[in-house]
């Protein structure tokens, strides 16, 4: 036994040691991030070299333990920072810190210009932008700087889609790699902000940043930012499609060629969208390999919410015309099974297609998963944390889709976002409010619809890409809203688990509803605790009094 345990030993090693000498003789570097940011294929394996995803917020430092409920739902996340310092004869506040290898996949900030207005509601002078410089390696001279807000919102070091304004936000998803450590500071009293950031295994080669590099990668930064601004069709290799009336409590199936392959893309276009409850109580089943993977309401899946709602996205498409498309790579060993569950009490015309590919399956390549879960009739008081999903076992999750129903005029999306991985004590991801990790900022006035290719305000209240006339300037997201962010370069790997909850954070005391689509690859084994439910499925979506 002893023997033959040793001798699995030694093949495991000789099997894997190329790839880690792979993982190790690889350098990390804007070019590299570039690459991956693009390659829908890589997210579909664990990555290598391995990685963490951390976050530096502005969130409010008395929220400590969910023991202390007060704390714990405290909301001044504003003008929180690790330390003052004086560089260069500046006084300057670090807004973030790390030691070690790491990349900036994504960040945030509200326009500072606008902030003192929106708290006090009433017009004041504009705050001052100050310069905030990020160093890198311990070095004293920054490594980029620039005016606050203007650094990332895609109109100076950068352009669309790397740098993005929106609503009254600058996101930027610039790729910014360092070798030993990263610092970020603000030469004026910071406000609101989120930084996150890989954190590399350690051993893992990486070049740092520089402007020069901007320039070196400039056309591969255009076709990049092309290809993310008009991703094109899958180049599947074959392709399966079905066109059929689907039965009230009927279902349809389309099965996959057998063998090792993988979904390039999946659409579905039903007949009509008059009514709006066909997005919710028609669901999209997939089975893998024997196990279902996938079972979510088709207007969640993609993105839309409620009803038909325009948007474009990387890895997601919908179109005026009713279709709605997809673009995660999905891999499977042996077999695969793409499904339409009709929970209606209707018969819909529905029609699917379905790209496949080849696969080449290894050790790291993981099963695509998507999960739904809906709540109504939720209390907003006292304050709760609403977990999205938790999962135990090996792998990425890759994004979220959140369409809630809010009855009252009042702002609803205070919440912050708490992310925990791998039973870490402390949330390694704490946010600053549900708008703020979705992309856009003061979200009880921002009442448009915005897209980018990895997150959208696809619908709030009755405003969408289809709402031509000017939206009243007043504060209020009654009704539903939908928004929806999906990952590349901050996918969030997990070894053993995550979990990933939002704050119920109502200014009113009432009842709300929220649903949300979660995607996720996994290695086999991994397990969540959200099952299929058919009855928030057939639920009636909800209707504002005439």
């Amino acid at each position: 036994m002893c023997k033959k345990l040793l001798m699995t030993t030694i093949m495991l090693h000789c099997l894997l040691a190329p790839v880690a000498r792979a993982a190790r003789a690889r350098v990390i570097t804007l070019e590299t991030l570039l690459d991956e940011m693009v390659d829908r294929d890589q997210i579909a394996r664990f990555p290598v070299p391995q990685y963490r995803l951390r976050q530096q917020s502005s969130y409010d430092r008395g929220s400590k333990t969910p023991d202390d409920p007060e704390g714990w739902f405290a909301n001044k996340d504003r003008g929180h920072f690790i330390r003052t310092e004086t560089n260069n004869g500046r006084k300057e506040w670090v807004l973030a810190e790390h030691n070690g290898a790491g990349t900036m996949g994504r960040t945030w900030m509200p326009d500072p210009r606008i902030t003192p207005m929106v708290l006090s509601g009433r017009r004041q002078a504009p705050t001052e932008l100050g310069t905030l410089r990020v160093y890198l390696d311990g070095e004293s001279e920054p490594a980029l700087e620039g005016p606050t807000y203007d650094l990332f919102n895609g109109t100076t070091i950068t352009s669309y889609p790397f740098g993005h304004k929106s609503l009254s936000s600058a996101v930027s998803y610039l790729p910014i790699p360092w070798a030993k450590g990263c610092k970020i500071t603000m030469d004026v009293e910071p406000q609101y902000y989120i930084f996150t950031y890989r954190e590399y295994a350690e051993g893992t080669k990486v070049r740092s940043f520089t402007t020069g590099d901007l320039k070196r990668a400039r056309n591969k930064m255009r076709l990049a930012g092309h290809r993310l601004v008009k991703p094109k069709r899958a180049p599947g290799k074959h392709g399966e499609s079905l066109s059929r009336t689907v039965a009230p409590r009927g279902e349809v199936s389309v099965k996959l060629p057998a063998g090792t392959n993988a979904i390039c893309e999946l659409s579905v276009k039903l007949g009509s969208y008059d009514d709006p409850q066909v997005t919710r109580s028609v669901v999209l089943r997939i089975d893998f390999d024997g196990r279902e993977t996938v079972w979510c309401p088709i207007g969640d899946f993609f993105g839309t919410g409620v009803g038909l709602h325009p948007f474009k996205g990387w890895y997601r498409t919908v179109t005026r015309d009713g279709t709605m498309t997809c673009r995660w790579v999905m891999p499977y060993l042996k077999s695969a099974k793409v499904s339409l569950l009709n929970l209606h009490n209707r018969p819909v015309q529905a029609e699917l297609e379905v790209a496949i590919g080849g696969w080449d399956w290894d050790d790291r390549s993981m099963y695509f998963h998507s999960s739904w879960r809906h709540q109504s009739n939720i209390k907003t008081m006292p304050r709760s944390d609403w977990n999205y999903i938790t999962l135990n076992g090996r792998g990425v999750y890759v994004g979220d889709t959140l369409t809630i129903w809010n009855p009252k005029e009042i702002w609803w999306g205070e919440g912050d976002a708490k992310i925990w991985v791998d039973g870490e004590s402390f949330p390694s991801i704490f946010g600053t409010g549900t708008e703020d990790y979705y992309a856009y900022s003061y979200g009880g006035q921002n009442r448009r619809f915005y897209e980018h290719p990895f997150h959208a305000q696809v619908r709030v209240m009755d405003f969408d890409q289809n709402y031509t006339q000017e939206i009243p300037i007043v504060r209020v997201t009654q009704g539903y809203s939908t928004e929806t962010r999906t990952r590349t370069i901050d996918a969030m790997p997990f070894g053993q688990s995550l979990q990933v909850d939002m704050e119920i954070w109502h200014w009113a005391k009432c009842e709300v509803n929220y649903n949300v689509a979660t995607y996720w690859y996994a290695r086999p084994g991994t397990t969540c605790n959200v099952d299929p439910s058919p009855e928030g499925a057939k639920r009636r979506v909800e209707k504002l009094p005439d």
